[in-house]
């Protein structure tokens, strides 16, 4: 019971001091690595709904859903054709399907950051044992995941499609393998440029957006450069524009180093030396996302 003391202020005003025991927390203390995974699992289960709402879960879900169908039509054909290869090869896969991928970073990246922005729970976390840096991996990791688990899955129908159909297995997982190691870069790349535009404001429908204008306006315009070029007979320039978007950048990477063919107009792609300088645009690109979450958390958990 909550103990009173009266105490007579020098000012004549009576005022009181009420003990409600307040006791030392005494139980373990798991520290930042523990905060740090309950953080990067919630924000995980939060890119697709678990957890929230069943209207949370509608959008992510039935992009995922997107994702899979054609996919598994794409297996139902060739298993029942009995075809040689595969209708589309797995690097292609999430190039055909950007518009999908685009839409849900567009979605889910104001998800992860703009709410704690707009009611003002960034610099509660910061209160605790976790720091700036744990905030931004656990926010990055998870949405990079989520975008892995959106762009992987049709690649393993495709792949266990393609073994049904009795295709040739080492064929098959070399380039089930290339195709993997794609949309791991594709998914780091996409978080992390969704992630610095959204949290850039604390209006979810703004930070929707502002993702899909920078995704799609800027593969829209280097796509419409580059046929321009290709129609003017100036082929050495495409390669070059191509560095300019994020899909067409993640498209060069893969048909400079992963055997992809290229989607580029006339099916140009950038050699092995101009795929360098796509490989440390990407990087580069993925760091300085990184880089930039880093220095905007620091000024909001003031």
């Amino acid at each position: 019971m909550a103990v009173e003391h009266p105490v007579t202020a020098p000012s004549g005003d009576q005022t009181r001091i009420h003990n409600i025991g307040y006791r030392s927390y005494d139980g373990p203390r798991l520290g930042r690595a523990y905060a740090r995974r309950s953080l990067y699992s919630q924000s995980l289960r939060g890119a697709y709904g678990l957890g929230r709402s069943v209207k949370s879960k509608v959008l992510p879900m039935l992009l995922f859903v997107v994702m899979c169908v054609p996919a598994a039509i794409m297996v139902a054909v060739a298993v029942a054709t009995k075809a040689d290869e595969l209708p589309v090869d797995y690097t292609r896969y999430a190039i055909v399907m950007q518009a999908v991928i685009s839409l849900y970073v567009a979605s889910q990246a104001p998800q992860s950051v703009s709410r704690d922005l707009r009611f003002k729970t960034v610099p509660l976390y910061f209160s605790r044992p976790i720091e700036t840096s744990d905030y931004v991996r656990a926010k990055f990791a998870a949405l990079a995941s989520a975008l892995f688990a959106l762009t992987a899955a049709p690649l393993l129908v495709l792949y266990i499609g393609a073994l049904l159909a009795k295709l040739d297995f080492a064929d098959q997982t070399k380039g089930f393998a290339q195709g993997l190691a794609s949309v791991a870069l594709l998914s780091l790349l996409f978080a992390g440029l969704g992630l610095v535009i959204a949290s850039l404001t604390p209006r979810r429908g703004f930070g929707i957006a502002a993702v899909i204008a920078v995704l799609t306006i800027s593969y829209g315009a280097v796509s419409t450069l580059q046929a321009i070029a290709d129609a003017q007979n100036s082929t050495g320039s495409i390669p070059w524009i191509g560095l300019f978007s994020p899909v067409t950048l993640v498209d060069g990477v893969q048909s400079a180093f992963l055997g992809a063919t290229s989607a580029f107009p006339g099916g140009v792609g950038p050699s092995h030396g101009e795929g360098v300088v796509y490989v440390l645009v990407l990087l580069g690109l993925i760091a300085a996302s990184y880089g930039l979450l880093m220095r905007r958390y620091r000024r909001v958990g003031l």
